[in-house]
């Protein structure tokens, strides 16, 4: 059973992945991969600095995260251009992870599973997290550091509540809920979703 979970930032998708982890499920996190691809001599730098220029270069020789940040905010194709190396590599690096693990579900963990369009081919059923935006706001401002501006420009740049809604098969309403609670209803979907023998 291949699952696609996705969120908007700040909605508690990182936790949500976990209780799947520890219940035996193979995580295969995008983020985690693209990070990967960005680093220092990864697989993604080259064609990267053949793009935008050694000025997308750190010191380190990974992504200047920071400066790709402000690229994308004031050229209207640069996120586009960034996706159109990363994309590729990110697709076989899930395949090749989900082709080798060997559980029962494997989820698949894509903030932008919806706006990407290409997803929803890829998994059998789609799990959204969901919680209030000015919660979203609050978590991402307490665990990065950002400002409110900055959150609420990456809340405008992903899709709409409605958007996910309407591609989920079930939505997890993350607001206010225990650690416990979270497990008990993801349990509940693994059960309901579970392959028929």
């Amino acid at each position: 059973m291949r699952i696609g979970l996705t969120g908007g930032i700040g909605s508690g998708k990182s936790t949500v992945s976990r209780c799947w982890e520890q219940m035996g499920a193979t995580v295969i996190d995008s983020d985690s991969i693209a990070r990967e691809l960005t680093l220092a001599g990864g697989a993604a730098m080259a064609l990267i600095v053949a793009e935008f220029g050694p000025s997308i270069r750190s010191a380190d020789g990974s992504l200047d995260r920071q400066r790709m940040r402000e690229l994308a905010f004031t050229e209207a194709d640069a996120k586009k251009r960034l996706e159109a190396i990363l994309h590729p590599l990110i697709g076989a690096q899930t395949e090749a992870r989900a082709a080798a693990a060997g559980t029962e579900f494997i989820v698949f963990d894509v903030p932008l599973l919806v706006e990407s369009g290409r997803w929803r081919t890829k998994v059998d059923r789609v799990l959204v997290v969901e919680c209030l935006e000015a919660t979203q706001i609050e978590r991402v401002v307490q665990r990065s550091g950002w400002t409110r501006e900055a959150v609420e420009a990456v809340m405008a740049q992903q899709a709409s509540r409605a958007q996910r809604r309407a591609a989920a098969d079930a939505v997890i309403y993350n607001e206010a809920v225990k650690l416990a609670e979270l497990q008990r209803q993801i349990k509940a979907l693994a059960r309901h979703w579970r392959p028929k023998p």
